[in-house]
């Protein structure tokens, strides 16, 4: 009976080297290291009517270790409003430098580049953006090779959604914030980046934020009419808006509860066009009432990021 206990044993410790051994593997000669990608440019308004050449921008940034990323294949595929997707084609390779150890690449693409190859419910993409509708979109994915020869899809996309001049990504350049009437310069966001999506001519979807408070139930709607008046309504298409819980307030509908915002000095709820830059800005005074405590109102001033 002792020499089967000290079998078993035996083959526990032996196991036991080996699971040690096959880790540190994994974690030193048989990993797969190099090929990030970081992307920095998570959002890209394509703007209908800008023409076939355009080029757009997508920002990423590459670390060189020791292992180094020698280049990187981008593809591309398209979906449509009604959620159809086309098939994926690539669209061409970015061949990265040794060094410096940290880099910014630049990819452009172009309409003719973002069709090319793409068949949807077994047609082409329209030879015009004219034929695009606000809300599709295409999806850019990265694929990296290394200097081992290891090919990496990286997990993080860029979106190229159609939609109209004002959708895209933004600083946010003054952000002012009141508490139930109290002035509260304490609480700042300036310089975080926010993203605005097109909804349809005149509708922006903003994304997860209310000033300076995150979460993905703060995503709300505004619009910008035609003489670039802003709004944000307390309903859209038939629900209430909520803000950290809360219905939306404006200046609008709630002028008692947003003395302070919307009588902040500066541009209230337009914005403004930059036709040289391209750092258009907007204006936005808003924000929610909380049941039982009072308003909190926000006066924002976001400017477009031109890559």
């Amino acid at each position: 009976m002792k020499k089967f206990n000290l079998f078993f044993l035996s083959l526990a410790v032996l196991f036991s080297l080996f699971s040690c051994e096959k880790e540190n593997d994994e974690l030193t000669g048989d990993a797969e290291v190099g090929g990030l990608v970081d992307v920095r440019s998570s959002l890209v308004a394509y703007v209908v009517g800008n023409g076939n050449t355009f080029n757009y921008n997508v920002s990423l940034n590459v670390f060189q270790g020791a292992v180094k990323t020698t280049q990187i294949a981008v593809y591309k595929s398209f979906t449509n409003v009604a959620g159809d997707t086309s098939n994926e084609a690539f669209i061409k390779t970015i061949t990265i430098p040794e060094s410096p150890q940290s880099q910014d690449i630049n990819v452009t693409v172009n309409y003719n580049e973002l069709i090319s190859g793409l068949t949807l419910n077994g047609s082409p993409l329209p030879s015009s953006d004219a034929g695009l509708n606000i809300g599709d979109f295409w999806t850019l994915k990265f694929v990296s090779t290394t200097s081992e020869g290891k090919v990496h899809a990286n997990a993080a996309t860029t979106k190229v959604s159609v939609g109209t001049r004002f959708a895209g990504t933004y600083k946010v350049v003054q952000g002012e914030y009141w508490r139930i009437g109290v002035y509260r310069p304490d609480i700042t966001w300036l310089g975080q980046i926010r993203v605005v999506e097109s909804v349809n001519a005149t509708t922006y979807r903003f994304l997860d934020f209310a000033g300076p408070f995150e979460a993905s139930t703060n995503t709300h709607y505004f619009t910008i009419d035609s003489n670039d008046v802003v709004r944000t309504p307390g309903s859209y298409n038939g629900s209430v808006q909520l803000l950290n819980g809360f219905g939306v307030i404006n200046c609008e509908d709630n002028p008692l509860d947003m003395v302070n915002a919307c009588g902040w000095s500066g541009l209230q709820n337009t914005v403004t066009r930059d036709d040289v830059e391209g750092k258009d800005r907007i204006y936005r005074s808003y924000g929610y009432y909380t049941t039982g405590s009072g308003p909190r109102e926000f006066y924002e001033v976001l400017e477009k990021v031109v890559e």
